[in-house]
This record gives C-alpha cells, structure tokens and sequence, in this order.
C-alpha cells in the first residue's frame, strides 16, 4: 500500500491491481478507503462513460445488446447468467421485471444511483460492460458483453444516455438505517395461522411485512413450516440435483436486484471456501464460510406445498435460496421435493 499512497485514485487502482491481480475491485476498493463505484467513475472520460440515471429506460433496452452475461452478487454470493434479454417490463418507476428464458430479474430502481458503459482496459481489469451502482457505491447489478454481443448497438446505447458532464467523483451517501422488526412482540400463533392460509409464494413477504417480523425470525417460529439443516448440505443439494438431472431455480439478490437462473445444473466444484456451479451459461460462487444458517422451508400455495432452501449469513441477511422449477398453476416437481425432505 504505500507504494501507491499520494496517487490519484485512477492511479492507484491500476497500481493496486498490477500488485494484487486476484483481489477483486469489490474487495481492494475496501483496502484502498473507497467504493467500487467511485474506482470506475475515476475513470470517467476514458475506459468509462458516465451514464444518465434513466434506468427503466436503459433497461429497456438491454434486449438491443443480444448476449451477455449478467451479473448479480451480495457479499456472500455472486450469481452469473448468460443469455438475451427478452421481455423488460416496467411497472413504475421504481420496479421493473425480466422474464424470459434466460434472463430473469427484478429490479428496484429506487436503490439504484449510478450507471457506467465501461469499456475493455486490460491495465485496469476492465471489461466492456453496462454497470450500476446503490448510493453506497456497491454494486446492484452488470451487463458483461461476449464475443458474439451486439457490440454495434452498445455503442450506440452509450452515445443515447451518455451523460453530459462525466464527472470523476461520486456524492456517495451512508447507507439507510437497518429496519426495525417486531421480534420479540409478534403473535406466534396467528403468524402461524396467517402462514398456513397462504395461496401464492409472492404472498410470502407481505406477510412477513404484516406481522413486521424478520425473514430469518419468521423461520424459527415457523413451527413445522421451517427446519434447519446442516450448512454443508447444500453441496449435497446441488450435487445431487446435478446427479439426477433436477432442473431448479436459484434466487440470488441485494436490495436492488434479484437474479433467477432457472434450469439444469451440471458441473459442481468446491474449492477451499466456495461451492460453485460453473457450466457454460450458469455460474454460481456462494462463499462456504459465510454460511451461518441453513433452512427447508414449506409455503402452502394452490398449487400445493413448494419447498426451498434458504441460507442466511451471520448478519441474518438471506445470502441464496433455491427452489425446484415450477411454473405458476403446475405442482412442484417430487424429484425436487424429495431432495429437500431428505437434507438433515
């Protein structure tokens, strides 16, 4: 570090980089006192062009760009899906949806503060990519293109919604207070009662809201509606989903994106501290030691009971669920149910 203290911040990120090559900026932003955001928007100018903050109009447009691999992380797991943009719906100004067969999202536009076109800088590890960030300068979501992306139409994006001035700096705020639940005071039993009349699994978070209890304490005092299991079941799960050929969905999300892989998983491999999918249109990289409860869960619908698999880190924040692939009106698969019921 104190080769590169009294450098710009532009200058010592390529500094940082050229010295830690495997550290990723999210982590070495850390190091170096700043935001990710703020290391990209130093840039601005150059490898980077600031965008204008009409993001339900540039998602819009994401189906121009063809294929890509979109990215969405929290702390404890990153989640990467390659494919086309297919139907961008949006429902207001702050909440929009990608339904499609490969690209599956939905956003919260109202987290999300600044977007950046960035393009190919090997100096600074950079890859031509669409890039939004919250207030905080922490990542909420990225549009990496490929090799067989429109790169024509990218182009032309960011001439569209290229900012009129491309300032290097970012007026990064502090983070909201952390919300305040009713825990200790919910009434258990109508809870309970409330939870087995549910009909639909998107009836799940107005409940919780309801009753204003966490999602985490909602599961202990679920009764038979959540058990724990043990954290290292879940390489057990994708395993044998792999194994048997399940086809599944994973829900990894922040507070201004979700991002749904909904499909096969094939090739698991663990290494010291991480369980990760890596097939060719599907990556998945949850950090093993950040996993501090494990839950299988049940929510009644009318379509029958659907199970999942839900991990939170120490903070109580959810880190990654998984779910068997249904679609709405048709049962769960029993392969998947079978699965769930088995992990102890």
């Amino acid at each position: 570090m104190s080769t590169i203290a009294g450098l710009s911040l532009k200058d010592k990120w390529v500094a940082f980089h050229r010295e830690n090559p495997r550290i990723r900026i999210r982590d070495a932003a850390r190091q170096l006192g700043t935001t990710e955001a703020e290391i990209i928007a130093a840039f601005a100018g150059s490898s980077v062009i600031r965008l204008e903050n009409k993001f339900p109009e540039l998602w819009k447009r994401m189906p121009e760009l063809g294929y890509i691999m979109a990215l969405t992380r929290n702390e404890s797991c990153v989640h990467e899906r390659k494919g086309v943009f297919d139907k961008v719906g949006i429902n207001s100004r702050h909440v929009g949806v990608v339904v499609g067969e490969d690209i599956d999202m939905r956003m919260f536009f109202e987290r999300w503060a600044f977007a950046f076109a960035v393009f190919e800088n090997e100096e600074a590890a950079f890859k031509k990519s669409i890039q939004v960030f919250d207030h905080q300068g922490t990542a909420v979501v990225k549009i990496f293109l490929q090799e067989n992306s429109n790169h024509d139409a990218f182009g032309k994006l960011v001439r569209e919604f290229e900012d009129t001035l491309q300032l290097a700096s970012l007026a990064i705020r502090e983070a909201d207070p952390a919300p305040v639940y009713n825990n200790d005071l919910v009434d258990v039993a109508a809870f309970r009662q409330d939870w087995s009349a549910l009909k639909d699994t998107h009836d799940f978070f107005p409940m919780l809201k309801k009753h204003n209890v966490s999602r985490l304490h909602a599961l202990h005092i679920a009764g038979d509606y959540a058990r724990k299991v043990a954290n290292d079941q879940i390489k057990l799960l994708l395993q044998k989903a792999a194994d048997a050929e399940i086809e599944i969905m994973v829900f990894v999300s922040n507070h201004g994106n979700i991002q749904i892989h909904t499909g096969p998983v094939k090739k698991i491999v663990e290494i010291p501290g991480c369980i990760n999918v890596m097939d060719p249109s599907f990556n998945l990289h949850l950090k093993l030691d950040d996993i501090a409860s494990t839950w299988a869960v049940k929510k009644p619908t009318s379509d029958g009971t659907i199970h999942s698999i839900e991990i939170f880190d120490a903070k109580g924040n959810l880190v990654v669920q998984f779910f068997g692939k249904r679609k709405p009106g048709a049962p769960e698969l029993s392969a998947w149910t079978e699965l769930v019921t088995g992990l102890q």
